[in-house]
C-alpha cells in the first residue's frame, strides 16, 4: 500500500504557508508504517510544532499505469478522510536546506484514515471540516481543489504505478493549526462524523 499525497492543492492553504500557487501537482509519499494505529495520535519527540491537515482521501479499487484523465474515476469509488500530520518546524528546516520533506511528514503514526464511504453516495461537490475541541478550523469543498481527483490520479499514474489499496490525500484547505497534548480532533464528510482522535 502507498501513501501518495499532494501537496499545496488548495490556493488559500499554500497561501497561509507563503508558498507558490502550483502549476503541477505537487507529490510526496508516506510510507505504510505512517498509518495511525487506534484512536490516538502521540506528538513524536522531535518536533515541538506538529500541525494538523485535515484531507479528503481517495481509495484506488483499480490499478493501472498512465490512467487516462477521462478514465480515471473508474480507478476509485471510495471517498473517505485523512490527517496529513506534518512536524511543521522541521519541515521548514528541510526545506531551508533544499532537502526532501520524509522526515516531517512520512513518520510513524502521520496519516490518520477514517473509513471510507461509497463515492457515488456523496455529491459532485463534496463539503468536509475539522473540529479541534468542538471549534471548527478548517473547512474545505472539493470544488476548491487546484486539481480535481481524476486529474490527480493521471497525473501520479505516470510516475507510479497505482494499485488496488493505494490511498491518495488530495491535499488540504486553510485552516492548519498546531496539536496540543489533549487536543480532540474530529473529522466531518458532510455532517457525517468519520475521524475522531485524541492528540497525546
Amino acid at each position: 500500500m502507498k501513501i501518495i499525497c499532494i501537496g499545496r492543492n488548495y490556493s488559500e492553504h499554500a497561501k497561509e504557508l507563503n508558498n507558490d500557487i502550483p502549476d503541477e501537482p505537487v507529490i510526496f509519499l508516506k510510507p505504510d508504517t505512517a498509518v495511525l494505529k487506534g484512536n490516538d495520535f502521540y506528538l513524536p519527540e522531535f518536533s515541538d510544532d506538529v500541525h494538523y491537515e485535515l484531507e479528503l482521501t481517495v481509495r484506488i479499487s483499480k490499478g493501472g499505469k498512465y490512467i487516462m484523465k477521462e478514465n480515471a474515476c473508474k480507478h476509485y469509488d471510495e471517498i473517505g478522510l485523512g490527517i496529513d500530520f506534518t512536524a511543521r518546524d522541521l519541515q521548514s528546516k528541510l526545506k531551508s536546506k533544499g532537502l526532501p520533506w520524509e522526515l516531517a511528514k512520512g513518520f510513524d503514526g502521520s496519516a490518520a484514515l477514517s473509513n471510507f464511504v461509497p463515492k457515488d453516495e456523496l455529491p459532485d461537490e463534496i463539503e468536509f471540516r475539522l473540529e479541534k475541541n468542538g471549534d471548527i478550523v478548517q473547512h474545505g469543498n472539493s470544488s476548491q481543489m487546484i486539481f480535481g481527483i481524476d486529474e490527480m490520479i493521471s497525473y501520479v499514474s505516470k510516475y507510479f504505478t497505482l494499485r488496488t489499496g493505494d490511498v491518495l490525500f488530495t491535499g488540504t484547505p486553510a485552516g492548519v493549526g498546531r496539536c496540543g497534548e489533549n487536543d480532540l480532533l474530529e473529522g466531518f464528510l458532510g455532517e457525517e462524523k468519520l475521524l475522531s482522535l485524541k492528540v497525546r
